[in-house]
């Protein structure tokens, strides 16, 4: 008789956690899932990916139509309802959810709703009570909000990117505080739904993991748009001045002080991993992530970790690559395999969208990387001209020797999809040389790429260039 009630207990049911479910219990691994949260379906479905998306384009498409005089369309008044927009997307989310749910209660494994902590490396305790014991482990509890770092912000009060989800009005006026994916979203969505956006980011630009050429572009939009930008700040106070709430910087040497009627703080998120006392099990973890090694095993190697409460990058596709492998590695289908980053995507949905793969040249710079970069403007091409989406450019990096594309950005019209020609050229390790080549349909805003590709591919030839 087997010591252990369940081969895999998987601690999480969203992204990370279900991909690796289906992948030991498809491998015939009796297979236990415990989900804490309030509601089940994980970030991405609750509040991340599904629902801001569907605000964003929901934004879009009033923007378009707002825009329609540029295409000789007459559009009289635009209105909205704001309540019809978060029915909308409400009831997306539930669609998403009950599947999800439908795939955790279908009979491959065993489903827990319950908090969960490990009392020994084997054995957790659940909070509805008793205990389960398990062979392996994969921990996938994903992330939080961050702590508050701010004196003042508890008592004033704020929104948070999960709580701006659930608006019934929107506020007249709005402070962003942060400046990465999730600030930029959330500040173009609520300025075009006409709320009066500041946005105080601490960085010298917004969206510091991307080049700066991006972030500028992006700003340069947003500013468009009515969104005031701080830049390069640090927030010295929040507090309460009569019926608003006031954020205190430093800015460009002096202090400056912003009101508005709420505030979104938007600067992160961290680990979900606090309630597991996975110190108990032999976890090793540093402020809250599990370190993990290419294999996604913590230092206790029975016990993987995968998604968000793991790293390094808070990214859902990367989540489920994650679990599944993890879920190979302790199925034991084959050697066991490691995580390859060298094709990481990032995406900002913002309109222009924001999309890189691969090195960006400011990560090529920081490791080291020889390169060549190139690129080429959305105002001079003729689909997006057609389109009136001249903002944002495209742009490569490759390697000064061989042409070997090493990453690839786009900020512009659905870059989000845009980037994943770069995505499979990097996958088969094509040169510029060799995408230069590849035929490309006109008008089409896929073509762009040609064009940085070509002037990469005349000057990559044996001492013509010097490299970055």
């Amino acid at each position: 008789m087997d010591q252990f009630d369940f081969d895999v207990a998987i601690l999480g049911g969203g992204s990370g956690g279900y991909a690796a479910a289906r992948t030991v219990a498809g491998a015939g691994l009796r297979t236990a899932v415990i989900e804490g949260g309030e509601e089940v379906g994980g970030l991405c479905i609750l509040r991340g990916c599904m629902p801001t998306k569907a605000l964003l384009y929901a934004a879009e498409v009033k923007h378009l139509a707002e825009q329609a005089g540029n295409w000789g369309v007459r559009v009289d008044k635009v209105g909205f309802n704001f309540a019809q927009v978060q029915a909308r997307k409400n009831a997306m989310v539930k669609d998403f959810a009950d599947f999800r749910r439908q795939q955790l209660m279908d009979g491959r494994f065993k489903f827990y709703r319950a908090q969960a902590a490990f009392r020994d490396p084997h054995t957790l305790a659940l909070s509805q009570g008793g205990t389960i014991t398990a062979r392996h482990f994969v921990v996938a509890t994903g992330s939080r909000v961050a702590p508050l770092p701010l004196p003042g912000l508890r008592e004033t009060g704020f929104l948070t990117s999960d709580t701006a989800l659930d608006l019934t009005r929107l506020p007249q006026s709005l402070i962003v505080m942060g400046g990465g994916a999730i600030a930029c979203e959330f500040a173009q969505f609520f300025a075009r739904f006409d709320v009066k956006v500041k946005l105080v980011q601490r960085s010298g630009h917004i969206l510091r993991e991307f080049d700066t050429d991006a972030g500028i572009e992006l700003e340069k939009v947003l500013r468009r748009e009515g969104v005031e930008i701080y830049a390069g700040t640090r927030i010295t106070s929040v507090r309460r001045e009569g019926g608003l709430k006031t954020v205190s910087f430093e800015h460009q040497g002096e202090t400056v002080s912003v009101s508005a009627e709420e505030i979104l703080f938007a600067l992160g998120r961290v680990p979900n991993t606090a309630s597991l006392d996975l110190a108990k099990a032999g976890v090793v973890t540093e402020q809250g992530r599990v370190m993990t090694n290419e294999k996604m095993q913590t230092s206790a190697p029975h016990i993987y970790a995968v998604g968000d409460c793991a790293g390094p990058y808070e990214i859902v596709h990367l989540a489920v690559q994650q679990g599944e492998l993890a879920g190979r590695n302790i199925a034991g289908s084959g050697a066991a395999r490691g995580m390859d980053y060298r094709l990481l995507i990032s995406v900002v949905f913002t309109e222009p969208q924001v999309a890189f793969v691969g090195l960006t040249e400011k990560a090529a710079v920081a490791r080291g990387v020889p390169f060549v970069a190139a690129g080429y403007p959305f105002n001079d091409h003729g689909k997006s001209l057609i389109m009136e989406a001249k903002d944002g450019f495209v742009k490569l990096i490759a390697s000064p020797t061989d042409g070997e594309i090493l990453g690839g950005a786009c900020v512009g019209p659905v870059a989000g999809e845009l980037i994943h020609e770069i995505v499979v050229a990097m996958a088969k390790r094509m040169t510029v040389q060799e995408l230069a080549a590849l035929p490309h349909y006109h008008p089409t805003l896929a073509e762009i790429w040609t064009y940085p590709a070509e002037e990469l591919a005349d000057k990559i030839r044996p001492g013509l260039i010097t490299p970055s």
